[in-house]
């Protein structure tokens, strides 16, 4: 019977789809925690709370950048990079707005959006809140990847050598 061995992706195995979306499942549960900890201390209808939850969002962005390009160094492709740092926002965001809704069906005095009402003058339903978490942390991905990869970008740009890729 042959060993089995749970190896590291390689440059060559690691898609940037499938890094954004592991990256975002774990950025999910830091930002998952964060909103369970805000919710039970009570600071959670406080609006300079989810300043925080952008940050989570950013830096899961950026390390999931930094990750790609580590395995590939001047290798990597500029939308592959691009493209790891928004699907890590928009799975880490789809999992916050899931779990924000079975948090408010569980917890509804805990998750006070009476805030939120008084800044845009009407009430703001659990599926705008869904949505609107969705639009916050893709956007953020969006404008954080094109950021990144400023940094993160290959020296030396072959377009048919990116293609290849």
């Amino acid at each position: 019977m042959a060993a089995t061995s749970i190896t590291a992706p390689t440059a060559r195995t690691l898609t940037p789809e499938q890094n954004g979306f592991r990256y975002g499942v774990m950025t999910s549960v830091v930002l998952c925690v964060y909103t369970l900890a805000a919710a039970l201390l009570g600071f959670f209808s406080r609006i300079e709370a989810g300043s925080l939850d952008v940050l989570i969002l950013i830096t899961g962005s950026v390390l999931a950048i930094r990750y790609l390009h580590q395995l590939r160094g001047n290798q990597m492709p500029y939308l592959g990079g691009y493209g790891t740092g928004i699907i890590t926002a928009m799975v880490a965001s789809v999992i916050l707005g899931l779990f924000f809704i079975i948090l408010t069906a569980i917890m509804p005095h805990s998750l006070d959006l009476t805030q939120v009402e008084n800044l845009f003058g009407f009430d703001l339903s659990v599926v705008v809140a869904f949505l609107a978490i969705i639009l916050l942390g893709t956007m953020t991905g969006v404008i954080t990847s094109l950021v990144a990869m400023q940094y993160y970008k290959a020296d030396t740009v072959d377009p048919l050598k990116a293609m290849e890729r």
